[in-house]
């Protein structure tokens, strides 16, 4: 028997999945330890090791890892100082941004403060050309007095972005392995390695970010190869990244950057696993968890995938209010709150949800720990979708007294009772989230109406048949052992690399000599970087794709080619395929106006992982366990309470009802039905 293991770290839980090779599957729960992530990472592990009756030798399969400990590092600000080395005369980059405002009516926008102070920004003469002619490199002695500034400065991680380094990063190179050389100790790393692209502003915003995160991911990677090793575990851990690809833990730690959206990348790749299995085309994953919820839309079975995210909005929903990372990351949506979501009373006397979460500690009022203000979690109690007596099969006990105490509190606010304040968030929340992900679908072309919704996450499930009715959908997908899904993705993704790197030019007047050298520099690295993870070059499959736009825009299509262009050569086939991207996603072409490629795009892709079907044991239609008062749809309402073990392949359950597991609990409102399949996934469906 083979074993692997995937933890997820969240913001209020860390989810802990033990494979083995026949699709059999051990997991458990616990509350993030957010003082020291690596001991709520081996007390899952531990646990789950016990229930499977296995030591750590046991699992000589893979180790992955999804972990928040790179956004946390960001929005609490707990780095070290940061120090940007830019061109001299463009000091101010990070302050001026991208001079746009996400609300031009607004005079009292707000952006995140800049990771790096004016005082640790140093300039340093030097200059590259847009067409990556080298016209002064730095010299010798303004290196050496850069150094002593930054050693005096007391920074302990240094970004450089120069001028157009995208196109040559010499200078940036030369700076670095000089700085390296004085600055023994202090964390580097170049634009150039990081974010190769166009656009001042945000390859300084990434390097910026990566940097800033290094001295935090670099000794807690290192710490936690140290310890798996230490405790007799056969392999090195691999690190889950934004894109939805798996790599080493060393090449991990030097692009953090890559990681933050490493935990929502791995649920959505679960999605697209289940897609397969399910024969489903077209769906859209609802993660929701502790603290946010996530959606993503699958289409041909694959997540869309940008090439510009943001991180520390200021405002959940505003883009353009954040930091912004020019890595390749699956596209996701944050469309609303978690179960740690606060609840309160605005300036005009409505009930909002979020965006502040009670996280882990304290938590939701319910979980006992001091919690003092009512969030989604408690309204479930409250509502009794959930029971005190039977969160996490039992082994976390919640306080309906202090949950109660609360809901009072906000009721007495807003001149409701406590079911009705719970009520009113059930509604407000879920209103919310199916208000966004339209938004999400809508701005990327697609047509959400009537898309099934794949409902994963700790609350998810809960939440998912009120967020499909408001999206025209009728139709639910629960998975099993849904709560800690994002951590088995981890183990059904490939070890895979996204790389980038600008070289603008029209489709017209392609180079295909220069072609060849720009993809193939991106191939090698790839290569090099899955090589680590052990993975034979013989085993990765290289795709190509590129960001491409009509002359004159500012803004691109990105497309993955159906072939890899260097072997046709053929510009037509380009030109075609940007057309049908453009002409799906506007409804128009411009076909008179000449295309200009952006930036390429090299995906270095491993095996996927060997998938195990899961054996559903055979067993008789199970009964209601018992009844319970449920109000979220009526007050007081008698509602059966079935065991999700005890539910047999083909047996219906009519909604109203509760379906509950150890993790997670499925609400089925009046007007569902739920089917188990022969996968063991609570398939929900309205009339």
């Amino acid at each position: 028997m083979t074993y692997s293991l995937a933890v997820d770290i969240g913001g209020t839980f860390t989810d802990i999945v033990l494979r083995d090779s026949r699709g059999g599957l051990s997991v458990d729960k616990t509350l993030t330890t957010h003082h020291d992530l690596l001991e709520g990472f081996f007390r899952g592990v531990d646990s789950v090791l016990g229930k499977a009756g296995i030591g750590a030798d046991a699992v000589d399969g893979v180790v992955v890892h999804a972990t928040t400990v790179v956004t946390n590092a960001l929005i609490e600000r707990k780095g070290l100082p940061t120090a940007l080395v830019v061109t001299e005369g463009f000091s101010d980059v990070l302050a001026i941004r991208n001079e746009h405002r996400y609300d031009m009516y607004d005079p009292q926008i707000e952006f995140p403060e800049p990771l790096v102070t004016r005082e640790l920004t140093f300039g340093l003469k030097e200059r590259v050309l847009a067409d990556g002619t080298l016209a002064l490199a730095p010299s010798p002695q303004d290196i050496a007095r850069l150094a002593g500034e930054i050693r005096v400065s007391g920074a302990r991680a240094v970004a450089i972005c120069f001028l157009n380094s995208f196109a040559n990063p010499d200078n940036e190179a030369l700076v670095a392995a000089a700085l390296a050389r004085e600055l023994d100790g202090v964390f580097i790393c170049t634009s150039s390695e990081v974010a190769p692209q166009i656009r001042e502003y945000q390859r300084a915003s990434t390097a910026t970010v990566n940097a800033y995160a290094m001295p935090i991911s670099q000794p807690y990677l290192k710490r936690l190869s140290d310890r798996l090793r230490g405790e007799g575990f056969a392999n090195t851990p691999l690190i889950m990244l934004s894109s939805g690809g798996v790599v080493g833990a060393e090449t991990a730690g030097r692009n953090p950057v890559r990681m933050i959206e490493s935990g929502p990348a791995a649920g959505a790749l679960a999605a697209c696993h289940y897609a397969e299995l399910l024969g489903i085309d077209r769906l859209m994953s609802f993660d929701m968890g502790g603290t946010t919820a996530k959606a993503c839309l699958i289409e041909n079975r694959t997540p869309l995938i940008t090439g510009l995210f943001e991180v520390d909005r200021r405002y959940r929903f505003r883009e353009g209010s954040g930091l912004p990372v020019t890595v390749p990351s699956i596209d996701l949506i944050e469309i609303g709150a978690g179960g740690g979501s606060i609840a309160h009373v605005d300036d005009l006397g409505l009930l909002k949800v979020g965006p502040e979460s009670a996280g882990s500690n304290p938590g939701p009022a319910c979980y006992g720990r001091g919690g003092q203000n009512a969030t989604v979690t408690d309204a479930d109690l409250v509502l009794g979708l959930i029971d005190a007596e039977n969160f996490l099969g039992g082994d976390m006990s919640l306080d309906k007294a202090a949950c109660d105490d609360v809901m009072a509190r906000l009721g007495d606010a807003l001149g409701l009772s406590p079911v009705q304040a719970a009520r009113g968030i059930y509604r407000v929340v879920t209103e919310a989230m199916a208000s966004a992900a339209r938004t999400h679908a809508t701005d990327r072309g697609v047509d959400y109406r009537g898309l099934p919704l794949f409902a994963f996450g700790g609350a998810g499930p809960l939440h998912a048949c009120g967020v499909a009715e408001l999206l025209q959908s009728t139709s639910v997908i629960v998975p099993p052992q849904s709560s800690v899904l994002s951590a088995f993705g981890t183990l059904v993704t490939p070890v895979r690399l996204d790389l980038v790197r600008s070289d603008l030019t029209r489709i017209d007047q392609l180079d295909w000599t220069r072609v060849d050298r720009v993809l193939g520099d991106l191939e090698k690295e790839g290569l090099t970087a899955l090589g680590e993870s052990g993975c034979a070059p013989a085993d990765v499959t290289i795709l190509v794709g590129a960001d491409m736009r009509y002359v004159g825009q500012q803004h691109e299509v990105t497309i993955i080619f159906e072939a890899d262009p260097r072997l046709s050569r053929d510009t037509g086939a380009l030109t075609a395929q940007f057309e049908e991207a453009y002409r799906t996603l506007y409804g128009v072409n411009p076909s008179h106006v000449p295309i200009e490629l952006v930036t390429w795009r090299v995906v270095a892709r491993g095996p996927l992982p060997q998938s195990a079907g899961r054996t559903v044991p055979a067993i008789a239609a199970g009964a209601p366990k018992r009844h319970r008062p449920v109000h979220a749809w009526e007050d007081g309402q008698s509602v059966p309470v079935y065991e999700r073990s005890t539910l047999a392949t083909g047996q219906t359950i009519a909604g109203p009802a509760i379906i509950e597991e150890r993790e997670t609990t499925t609400a089925l409102p009046p007007g569902w039905s739920a089917t188990i399949d022969a996968l063991g996934c609570i398939v929900a469906t309205k009339g």
